[in-house]
């Protein structure tokens, strides 16, 4: 059953890394999965958290902080080390499309998935007063199946990285 499951995995990653792959999608991926993009959002939540909650600011940022600390943790240093999967663009039959540089470290689970649904699911909860907050979790997918589209990550890697 294990392998069944990598193997639709294995499928679903040549899908969406080789059969979606388009110049438009190309210009649009790359540059979602990486961070300096992401500063204009970044410096507008600094702002708002600060005009918005000026007595819990510093409560926050320490919360975002540790929300970063765990999940990466999590992720890099006792997932990744603990299943050791190879990154697909690792994998020479895959013949998968690297946009990016292939990573050194391992595949499951995703650290940008990982990272990114544990702050998105932190700003969902923090800012319930608004439905915006649902753009949050986009963001985080966004990102997420941006890493398969490039190359570095498998959708289960993805999938299990959102989840914890």
């Amino acid at each position: 059953m294990l392998e069944s499951l990598l193997n639709i995995d294995e499928s679903l990653f040549q899908f969406i890394n080789q059969s979606m792959s388009s110049s438009f999608l190309d210009s649009v991926m790359v540059p979602i999965r990486h961070p300096l993009f992401w500063i204009p959002l970044y410096l507008f939540l600094v702002l708002f958290i600060s005009m918005n909650f000026v007595k819990r600011k510093w409560l926050i940022f320490a919360a975002i902080a540790c929300t970063i600390l765990l999940s990466d943790t999590t992720s890099s240093k006792i997932i990744k080390e603990s299943f050791q999967r190879t990154r697909p663009c690792h994998i020479e039959y895959l013949e998968p499309i690297s946009l990016v540089p292939c990573g050194h470290g391992y595949s499951f689970t995703s650290s940008h998935a990982c990272n990114h649904f544990a702050i998105g699911t932190f700003f969902f909860l923090l800012f319930t007063f608004t439905k915006w907050r649902f753009g949050f979790l986009v963001w985080a997918g966004l990102i997420s199946i941006a890493q398969v589209y490039v190359g570095q990550h498998y959708p289960l890697d993805i999938i299990f990285g959102a989840i914890v």
